[in-house]
C-alpha cells in the first residue's frame, strides 16, 4: 500500500461532538483522536443501543478531554443543549444503525435514527450556527458505500458522481440521510463534508459481521457461516485506514464535497474466512479445531444481498494525499491478533455483560 502522513498537520484544539461514538469505528476514531489530538475536547453522544460499548474507551477514559453522554441524537433538547455548553466547533455523526440484517427484520428503527436523527442533528447545528457568526464550524456525515448500490463483476468502482441505488432498507436510510446532508449545505449554506466508506474490520467490531463473529466463532469451535455460495465481493478498509481518512477529509477535505474511502482490497467473502481461519490455524495451533476452515458451513443467503462493492479512492488520495496503509494480510493480522489479546472485551459482549 501507499504510505503517506499518518496524520494532517495538527491546529489549534477544537471542541468536538462525536455522535455514536461508542460503536466499532467510533470508538476507534475517538481513540485516534485524543492520540493525535490531546489538546481537544471530544464529547461523545451515544444512545448505547446493542452495538455500543463502553468498554471500547478503555484507553482514553481518564483523557481530560474525553467526556461521554449518554442520549439519543433524536433528542433535540440534549443536542441544542451539547452544542451551546461545549461551545462545539465540529460534529462528526458517526451514529447510525448498520447492520443490513436487522435493517430488513425492524427497517422502522434504521428510519428513526439514520434518518430522523440526522434530520434532528442538522437542523441544530443550523440554528447553532447562527448564533456564532463569524465562528468556524463543521459538520462530518460517515457514510456508506451501500447507497450505491451493487456492482457486477466488471464495473468500475464506484465513484463520488455514481448514482445512488441502495437495496437495502439500510442502504436506504443511509442514503436518504447523504441527501439531506448534502440539501442542508446547499439551503442554508451548513458547512458540511461526507464520506462513504467501503467494508471496516479491525478492533473492537460488534461480533455479529463477518470478520469478528469468524474469528469468534472459530475460537470456539462453531459453524462459520457464509452467506450464498461465499463470492458475494466486499473492497475491505481497514478501520484505523478510515479514521485517519475521516480525520483528512475533516481537516483538508473541501466544504460540500464528499470522499469516498476505500482499501483497494476486494476479496471473495470466502476468501476472507479462509485468511482469517489459515491466520488461527498459525496463531493458536494447539486449539482442537484445526484447521479452522472445517467449521464453514454455507447458509440460505439474505434478501437483497449485494454481489459486489467497491468504491475509488482517488479523488480522496488527489486532493488530500490520502492512501490506505495496510493491505488485507496485514489488516486480517492485526485484527486476529486483536480479538485473541482482547478476549474479555468479546465474551461480555457475547454473554451481555457489556450491556451492564
Amino acid at each position: 500500500m501507499n504510505h503517506v502522513t499518518d496524520s494532517p498537520a495538527p491546529d489549534a484544539p477544537r471542541s468536538l461532538l462525536i455522535t455514536g461514538g461508542a460503536g466499532f469505528i467510533g470508538a476507534n476514531f475517538v481513540q485516534r483522536r485524543l492520540r493525535q489530538h490531546p489538546g481537544d475536547r471530544v464529547i461523545v453522544l451515544d444512545a448505547l443501543t446493542y452495538a455500543g460499548n463502553l468498554a471500547s474507551f478503555e484507553p482514553v477514559r481518564n483523557h481530560p478531554g474525553f467526556r461521554f453522554v449518554h442520549g439519543d441524537i433524536c433528542d433535540r433538547i440534549l443536542v441544542d443543549g451539547l452544542l451551546r455548553e461545549h461551545e462545539i466547533d465540529a460534529v462528526i455523526h458517526f451514529a447510525a444503525e448498520s447492520h443490513v440484517d436487522r435493517s430488513i427484520v425492524k427497517p422502522d428503527t434504521f428510519i428513526q435514527t439514520n434518518i430522523v436523527g440526522t434530520f434532528t442533528l442538522l437542523e441544530a447545528a443550523r440554528v447553532y450556527v447562527a448564533t456564532r457568526p463569524g465562528r468556524a464550524f463543521h459538520f462530518h456525515h460517515v457514510s456508506t458505500d451501500e447507497v450505491y448500490g451493487s456492482l457486477g463483476p466488471r464495473d468500475p468502482a464506484f465513484r463520488e458522481v455514481s448514482p445512488y441505488a441502495p437495496n437495502s432498507p439500510y442502504a436506504a436510510s443511509k442514503a436518504a440521510s447523504d441527501h439531506l446532508v448534502r440539501a442542508y449545505h446547499h439551503t442554508y449554506g451548513l458547512p458540511v463534508t461526507m464520506s462513504n466508506c467501503s467494508n471496516n474490520y479491525g478492533p473492537y467490531q460488534f461480533p455479529e459481521k463477518l470478520i469478528p463473529l469468524v474469528i469468534v466463532n472459530a475460537l470456539e469451535g462453531k459453524p462459520l457461516p457464509i452467506y450464498g455460495d461465499g463470492l458475494n465481493i466486499r473492497d475491505w478498509l481497514y478501520v484505523e485506514d478510515h479514521c485517519r481518512g475521516i480525520e483528512f477529509v475533516f481537516e483538508k477535505g473541501r466544504i460540500g464535497e464528499t470522499y469516498n474511502l476505500g482499501g483497494g482490497c476486494e476479496q471473495y467473502n470466502i476468501d476472507v474466512v479462509r485468511t482469517v481461519c489459515r491466520i488461527l490455524d498459525e496463531l493458536r495451533p494447539e486449539s482442537p479445531y484445526v484447521p479452522h476452515e472445517q467449521l464453514i458451513v454455507f447458509v440460505e443467503d439474505r434478501k437483497g444481498h449485494d454481489r459486489r462493492y467497491a468504491v475509488d479512492p482517488s479523488k480522496a488520495g488527489r486532493e488530500l494525499g490520502y492512501a490506505p496503509q495496510e493491505d488485507l494480510a496485514s489488516g486480517l493480522r492485526k485484527t486476529v491478533q486483536w480479538y485473541l489479546d482482547n478476549e474479555n472485551w468479546w465474551r461480555a459482549v457475547m454473554d451481555g455483560r457489556y450491556r451492564d
